[in-house]
């Protein structure tokens, strides 16, 4: 399957009690609300809006998604449709393949769950046996140990780190750390996303 036939399919990704599908407008109430628990736009180094700014934060990404670089996901509870957050998918690369999973965060109160770990599950097999795709990505700020921890655990490896990057939101200038996954240690590492689900039961 192409990469461009990614912005054309109805995409429903679930497993357990999370479901990922594509972000509209329409979520921008259950996201302010996420927002608010925890307070999320106070860590700078994360993505995280406001909750006064998530129309603004949904409508950028749509208009990535209009110009192929993003497809943006709202992550949910699929019992109550509770939403939990957002992730995406960017900096898509048809040539080579390659694609990003990243502009991710949760609720405070679905944090440290299994949550993150079946969202990067469904996302993970969704490019590797749907897409097909050679390498993903994912990165975060030099700073958000707590992020490069949870990516590490997920057995992606360190490609180094970007230095002078990318702006934080309050203005100052990020390193940023680079991980990846590539198509032939992805069989190794769903059996081990399977595992690390088994522990949460």
């Amino acid at each position: 399957m192409s990469f461009e036939k990614l912005f054309l399919e109805n995409i429903d990704l679930s497993l357990n009690d999370v479901q990922i599908i594509p972000l509209t407008h329409e979520h921008e109430d259950g996201l302010k609300e996420a927002c608010k628990d925890g307070k999320l736009w106070k860590l700078r180094v994360t993505s995280t809006p406001h909750h006064t700014q998530v129309d603004e934060y949904i409508q950028t990404a749509l208009q990535q998604k209009n110009a192929q670089t993003r497809f943006p996901f709202v992550v949910m509870h699929a019992e109550t449709q509770e939403i939990i957050g957002t992730t995406s998918f960017h900096d898509i690369l048809n040539d080579t393949r390659r694609l990003e999973i990243g502009y991710t965060w949760y609720a405070k109160k679905f944090q440290r769950s299994h949550v993150n770990t079946t969202s990067k599950l469904l996302l993970l097999q969704y490019a590797f046996d749907h897409l097909n795709a050679n390498t993903v990505g994912l990165r975060t700020d030099i700073f958000n140990l707590k992020s490069q921890k949870a990516i590490e655990r997920l057995g992606a490896k360190k490609d180094g780190v970007i230095r002078g990057h990318a702006l934080r939101k309050d203005g100052t200038i990020r390193d940023t750390v680079m991980y990846s996954i590539v198509q032939a240690e992805w069989s190794n590492i769903k059996v081990h996303l399977n595992d690390l689900l088994q522990s949460y039961d």
